[in-house]
């Protein structure tokens, strides 16, 4: 049996800095996680926005807490049987601790990185006492029609969430891209190199190619609300 639902989990927002987004002005970011509904249960990717003074001051967040946040999405914390992040920023792991007990699966490349790198996120969002970590290495389908696939360059480890349903593929980017319109654009560069375009081209990541090979019928993000559709 098929996922039956993909639904979007509001976290809140924060604020990036101008210093941080490239346009000179500071720009209001949603934090957005995604259940899963399959027949064994319900996948959380995401978590929502830890929390710290420093982190706090510089992105000034909006919290949804988790509870409040995944049962507006239709699910309560006990039906939640297994989480995935698609990196371990202190954006997409927050709730972690919350869910202890559950497996989390993991890009061991990301664990690593998030375990022996200064600053990479908030450590106490990483190796929580009940937190069983099951660490991947590459493409794999962690329960029927549902897979994890590696999605680097955010972060090294970075992963994203192939959904097919009966309805056709839904991918869950995360931050693969912070908007739809950069995976629109590395889409279309993708396009243009298979057809043969004469260059000089944009050059999409490696594994944008993987993931227009599932042909899906829409892509959504963890930092846009806007929603990619072929």
């Amino acid at each position: 049996m098929l996922p039956t639902h993909v639904r979007r989990v509001d976290f809140g927002y924060f604020v990036r800095p101008s210093e941080e987004t490239g346009t000179g002005h500071p720009r209001v970011e949603p934090c957005l996680g995604y259940v899963v509904e399959h027949a064994d249960g319900v996948l959380l990717f995401d978590t929502g926005m830890g929390s710290h003074p420093e982190v706090d001051a510089h992105y000034r967040p909006r919290r949804i807490d988790l509870e409040t946040a995944i049962r507006a999405a239709g699910v309560r914390l006990d039906e939640v049987t297994e989480v995935a992040n698609c990196h371990l920023h202190f954006d997409h792991c927050g709730g972690n601790p919350s869910l202890a007990g559950r497996p989390f699966f993991v890009q061991s490349v990301e664990l690593a990185e998030a375990r022996t790198t200064d600053d990479y996120t908030l450590p106490e969002l990483v190796d929580v006492a009940g937190v069983r970590w099951h660490e991947l290495r590459g493409r794999a389908e962690i329960r029927p029609g549902v897979w994890l696939v590696p999605t680097p360059g955010h972060t090294e480890g970075h992963q994203s969430v192939v959904v097919r349903r009966d309805d056709g593929v839904v991918v869950v980017a995360g931050q693969s891209h912070d908007t739809a319109t950069q995976y629109a654009a590395d889409a279309l560069a993708g396009r243009a190199r298979r057809e043969g375009h004469s260059e000089p081209l944009p050059v999409p990541p490696d594994w944008m190619e993987t993931l227009q090979e599932w042909d899906p019928r829409l892509v959504v993000f963890a930092h846009d609300h806007s929603v990619w559709v072929p």
